[in-house]
């Protein structure tokens, strides 16, 4: 009997586990110098690494010199370079995706050593066992990619599922493979409309900034930050199309940015006249969400453009 209700047991917690829910997926970069086998440090080398998902440059990030400790028994390097593919938003479709690395190290004749590695994270926690002690983790599908002696650039992709992201009706559309005039004028066009929400009343600007879920749009309002930046002659510019640069993706995206500066003209130079830093703290948070140094589009079935992120 004791036999038959442990087995029950176990069938219930495998049962339990098998329906865990996938609910984002995480990838942790580290290049260093060093031995994790017999370090408890290692020294990450500075460099720069791009992050791209499904072709698309998401993030960017300055690695520096840094002592980082090697982790449990696995001997597990820290992450110098972490990516939660759950907070990369919309450009993660629902189903299939890659994720591609590309680091460039400052010093390009010095050897390395580079891992990428890679979990689901899960809604469900279970215990693993191993001689002499009990893990609880909520982490399945673990993986490593473990280049043991690198030398300049190094490039490492995975492919990952997220059935956990949104699917989007642009995540299906077909992949732009080139662009006519009449597609980069109708783009600067979508840039133009954009630059115009930036006057009075604010209307479309403050109805585009209730969508997006990291601002309290009711704060902005209260504080009349825009108002305040507008008539202290802060402007937003809608670059022409000769001034635009495209770069294609190998899908429906694709990438929008101003030869030699912002998209939209706005830096730190933009905000300078604003001497309250609170104002200019408000509207220069507001006016980059909306008014980024770069966008991407895609082409919709009836040939208009959108822009998506």
């Amino acid at each position: 009997m004791r036999k038959f209700v442990g087995a029950i047991f176990f069938f219930l917690l495998l049962g339990g586990w098998a329906r865990a829910t996938v609910i984002n997926v995480e990838f942790k970069f580290t290049p260093f110098l060093g031995d994790p086998e017999k370090d408890e440090k290692v020294t990450t080398v500075p460099g720069k690494a791009l992050i791209f998902i499904n072709n698309v440059p998401t993030t960017e990030q300055e690695v520096n010199a840094d002592d980082l400790p090697v982790l449990f028994e696995e001997h597990e390097v820290a992450a110098a370079v972490w990516v939660p593919v759950s907070s990369l938003g919309p450009v993660v479709h629902k189903g299939s995706n890659k994720l591609r690395i590309e680091f460039t190290p400052n010093d390009p004749e010095k050897n390395y050593r580079a891992q990428l590695r890679w979990a689901s994270v899960t809604d469900t926690t279970k215990e693993e066992e191993e001689p002499g002690s009990v893990r609880s983790t909520n982490q399945a599908n673990e993986g490593i990619d473990d280049r043991k002696s690198v030398k300049g650039k190094v490039v490492l992709e995975r492919e990952f599922t997220a059935d956990f992201a949104q699917d989007l009706p642009w995540h299906h559309y077909p992949a732009v493979t080139s662009l006519t005039e009449e597609d980069k004028q109708k783009i600067a066009g979508v840039l133009k409309t954009r630059a115009d929400w930036f006057k009075p009343d604010f209307s479309a600007l403050y109805k585009a900034l209730e969508e997006n879920e990291a601002l309290k749009v009711e704060d902005v309002r209260k504080a009349q930050c825009l108002e305040t930046v507008y008539k202290a002659g802060v402007r937003v510019n809608a670059p022409a199309a000769g001034e635009l640069d495209f770069a294609l993706t190998d899908g429906p995206v694709v990438l929008v940015t101003k030869k030699g500066s912002a998209l939209f003209g706005l830096d730190e130079k933009t905000f300078a006249p604003i001497k309250d830093e609170e104002t200019q703290m408000c509207a220069g948070l507001a006016l980059s969400m909306i008014y980024p140094g770069k966008v991407m589009v895609v082409r919709q079935p009836n040939g208009d453009w959108q822009i998506v992120l």
